[in-house]
């Protein structure tokens, strides 16, 4: 079943705030909240992470109708890329080094503020790539 496309890009702006806050204070714990949410994201999909669940419950509400529906595959594969990318981010926060930290956090950063302002999810992109050369390849 497609899911309402807000709900990822509402995700997608937490996410960026979370990892914005994580680059500043340097927070393993709080990068470990933001790995632990995309994991949730990744095996659930999108609507059984965190902040899928506070879009259903306190955003969508008060919104109308959506316009917009996706598949949840796609932003399930983002989760799942931004998983890796925030656990090598903890990596580095915890173990280091810590330049590993700082772009491995940076680039998921990126990635999410792309998709909370424009719409634009690479994760999803690289989902549709990944489809197209398997497609070539049988």
């Amino acid at each position: 079943m497609d899911i309402d496309a807000r709900g990822p890009r509402f995700g997608a702006a937490v996410t960026a705030v979370v990892l914005a806050v994580v680059l500043v204070t340097g927070s393993a714990w709080l990068l470990a909240w933001q790995t632990l949410a995309f994991l949730l994201g990744a095996a659930g999909g999108v609507r059984r992470s965190p902040y899928g669940v506070l879009f259903a419950k306190a955003v969508r509400p008060r919104l109308g109708p959506p316009d917009d529906f996706e598949a949840p595959e796609p932003p399930r594969f983002a989760q799942a890329v931004g998983l890796l990318f925030a656990g090598l981010g903890l990596v580095g926060y915890t173990l280091g080094p810590d330049w590993l930290g700082l772009a491995a956090t940076g680039a998921a950063l990126a990635a999410a503020f792309l998709n909370a302002a424009f719409g634009y999810c690479l994760g999803c992109e690289l989902y549709l790539l990944v489809r197209r050369v398997a497609v070539r390849a049988e």
